[in-house]
């Protein structure tokens, strides 16, 4: 048995969009940016939260897209459960898997950085 959940929504900026797309997302949601410690980090943070989701901006060499990520106390058994709908993985990343829905979206499998986080999340049977 694991638990999982819809945590995130990561709204995916090329390189020459990130600037743009962290003032347009921020100003639409009505949220503060919170710039990362390291200038080199990829990633952008919104504070506040949107109906308990968080949402944040991320650099990448593709296309501009949304992905979403799902938490997990299992990555393994709910990469599992995933493939087993259809989905396929991509990569893996320092202690994520990116997926692939068969749409052709992709998506993050993520530890749960806490126990707290997953209480009103969905029980599994494995």
């Amino acid at each position: 048995m694991h638990r999982s959940r819809l945590s995130d929504i990561v709204i995916d900026c090329s390189i020459d969009t990130m600037e743009a797309g962290v003032q347009f997302w921020s100003q639409a949601l009505g949220m503060t940016v919170q710039q990362p410690d390291d200038p080199a980090s990829p990633y952008v943070a919104l504070t506040g939260e949107v109906a308990g989701f968080r949402v944040g901006l991320q650099r990448v060499d593709d296309p501009s897209r949304v992905h979403l990520d799902i938490e997990t106390d299992d990555v393994e058994a709910e990469v599992q459960r995933l493939e087993k709908l259809g989905a396929r993985r991509k990569a893996y990343i320092k202690t994520w898997w990116v997926m692939e829905a068969p749409s052709g979206h992709l998506f993050c499998v993520i530890s749960a950085p806490n126990a707290d986080t997953l209480a009103q999340a969905h029980v599994w049977d494995d």
